[in-house]
């Protein structure tokens, strides 16, 4: 038997995570195709979000690989087990990370180019329609966008419209696109709006991890003037997997989505109410060159015969 084939063999099962948001169901799908028909694998895909993938790997040491873990939610309990040695990060899922951050349409950008920073915004709020577009109650990027509002004195320059609901945020921004009017305020990807709407980032200034940080809290008695990171979004497998089957280890460490093309794919998704198994069909189809960077050899040959 020759190692390609000794390799398929050897695969078996693997269980993957399918969270129950869009972006990384696309990833498990992908994830999923390429390892039934690139390695042999017999996939199992276990219903998953957050915190629940993390408390199951704890309490036993399940799924065998988990997608799309945001770092920044996973908490302590994700980083003990892996001081363990139980869980290991395999890859960054998006380059470069889960964005956050505030935006205007591109039109307005490329019309005013001063209205790229916050600075810019501030001195010419008629520009963006006077109005800041921001995050709904319960979200974290609330308590993060008014600390940075109170630090930045915007209520003294605009008005802050606090959404209701991630949909009115969404539907501001196609409104604000279907007739070309200003637009200002959060958003985040990957996401179908970004992927639909063409929307550029501003500099609210450099970031600082210690500010950003205390702007989480919504006690922080003195809010300061970070720009948001970028989060680290993982790929993750238990220690047993990664011993067990290090074809498909090798493989998920390469699985890593610029987040543009992310973007893109979310948005085709909405466009023609596809499923997630349709999107990651549409994404492979259109993406040779990327998956082709992810296979080992002997997959690529399978590959290559079944998707044109």
């Amino acid at each position: 038997m020759t190692s390609a084939s000794a390799a398929w063999a050897e695969c078996g099962e693997v269980s993957l995570t399918e969270m129950n948001w869009p972006s990384s169901q696309i990833i498990t799908h992908t994830a999923k195709f390429l390892m039934e028909q690139g390695y042999g694998c017999t996939v199992e895909l276990v219903p998953s979000a957050t915190v629940t993938s993390v408390a199951s790997l704890a309490e036993n040491g399940e799924p065998d690989i988990v997608t799309e873990l945001w770092l920044n939610s996973a908490g302590e309990a994700y980083l003990k087990l892996e001081a363990e040695g139980k869980v290991e990060r395999l890859a960054e899922v998006f380059n470069p990370g889960g964005l956050e951050g505030w935006w205007i349409p591109t039109y307005l950008a490329e019309a005013n180019p001063e209205l790229t920073t916050v600075a810019g915004i501030l001195a010419n709020p008629d520009l963006v329609g006077g109005r800041f577009n921001n995050c709904p109650v319960g979200w974290g990027c609330r308590i993060v966008n008014d600390n940075l509002i109170t630090a930045l004195g915007m209520r003294d320059k605009m008005e802050i419209f606090d959404h209701g609901s991630g949909e009115t945020l969404a539907t501001s921004i196609a409104a604000a696109y279907e007739d070309k009017t200003p637009w200002f305020g959060y958003y985040w990807a990957p996401t179908a709006v970004l992927g639909k709407y063409p929307m550029t980032q501003i500099s609210i200034g450099d970031i600082d991890m210690d500010v950003h940080l205390a702007n989480q809290s919504a006690e922080n008695a003195n809010p300061g003037v970070s720009d948001f990171p970028p989060a680290p979004v993982l790929t993750v497998a238990t220690s047993a997997l990664t011993e067990r089957a290090p074809d498909v280890a090798d493989l998920m460490r390469n699985v890593s989505f610029d987040i543009e093309v992310m973007n893109a794919v979310l948005a085709w998704k909405d466009d023609n109410g596809a499923s997630a198994e349709e999107a990651a069909v549409y994404f492979l189809s259109n993406n040779s060159d990327v998956w082709a960077g992810w296979v080992n050899d002997a997959a690529r040959e399978k590959l290559a015969a079944l998707i044109k």
